[in-house]
């Protein structure tokens, strides 16, 4: 019944960049950005706000948002709207700690405590902004397929090819384990866990399996079970899933097709989906689950 308003990402592997080692100006440059992105949100509510309940037809006029019941095509929906939160997100955890430790916190576990206390830290400046305004600042793991391109190339052009920062064609989403390092499901859950409970915005944690979990029911539950014992509110298993362009069959094809019984394994079209995902209720600022 809330909604998020509006949310800006932050760039963490540009201002290790730029702050080369220096945790001390890399958080100052942080501070800076932290801001700058609440003068936007702040900005974009504002214009929010200045709506009636007519530019709102569907969310206003179906009691989908809290305190909306009562809003009629005239009224201002600001009352409607600080229910809503504003969001922070922030992208390339890991190349963040590469550029400043010269390992991710896949590698090192001083680079993992780090990694901690800087997305702490961002939280932290969220709730205080939250308790000085009375609005929901919040810290979003920014899910940003597109973005995380768009931010390497222009840092590539800006500051060239840093191995393990600029070197691939995309930063690693928020908090994530980078999806190159051999890693164990088990490991990754643990080391991506602790962050979920700080980006009260949202999060996912993926784990890709190479094979059919339907074979391994043990394995797959164990996995499963891990994500709940390590804290992972949102988490996704992902496995391939196989096409038989002939029948149409879809689900896994080793070497036969269980419909058509064709052997042309090499002619079904494979593609990785997100099979099952967990949930877990997780405390707002506000105390509802």
């Amino acid at each position: 019944g809330r909604g998020n308003l509006s949310f800006t990402s932050i760039n963490l592997p540009r201002l290790a960049i730029k702050a080369g080692h220096d945790i001390q100006k890399f958080y100052q440059e942080l501070d800076e950005l932290i801001e700058l992105v609440f003068r936007q949100l702040l900005h974009r509510f504002k214009i929010q706000c200045s709506k009636k309940g007519r530019n709102y037809p569907f969310l206003m006029g179906q009691g989908v948002w809290i305190d909306s019941d009562n809003i009629g095509p005239d009224d201002s929906v600001a009352e409607v709207l600080k229910h809503g939160t504003l969001s922070m997100g922030f992208i390339g955890l890991a190349e963040c700690l590469t550029a400043l430790t010269g390992k991710h916190h896949g590698q090192s576990a001083e680079a993992q405590k780090l990694g901690l206390e800087i997305v702490s830290y961002m939280r932290k400046r969220m709730d205080e902004k939250s308790e000085q305004t009375g609005l929901n600042f919040t810290l979003l793991a920014t899910p940003a397929e597109g973005l995380s391109g768009r931010f390497v190339r222009i840092d590539k052009k800006v500051y060239g090819e840093i191995p393990g920062v600029t070197d691939k064609d995309y930063y690693t989403n928020s908090f994530h384990v980078p999806v190159g390092y051999g890693i164990s499901a088990a490991e990754k859950v643990k080391l991506e866990g602790p962050y979920h409970a700080m980006t009260n915005a949202g999060h996912i944690s993926y784990v890709e399996l190479d094979g059919d979990p339907s074979k391994n029911i043990r394995a797959f539950e164990a996995v499963i079970r891990c994500m709940h014992d390590n804290g992972i509110g949102y988490g996704s298993v992902n496995h391939p899933v196989d096409r038989d362009p002939v029948c149409g069959y879809n689900g896994i094809i080793d070497t036969v097709c269980p419909r058509c019984g064709r052997t042309e394994a090499a002619h079904r079209m494979r593609k990785v989906v997100p099979r099952i995902r967990i949930k877990q209720p997780v405390r707002c600022s506000l105390g509802d689950e």
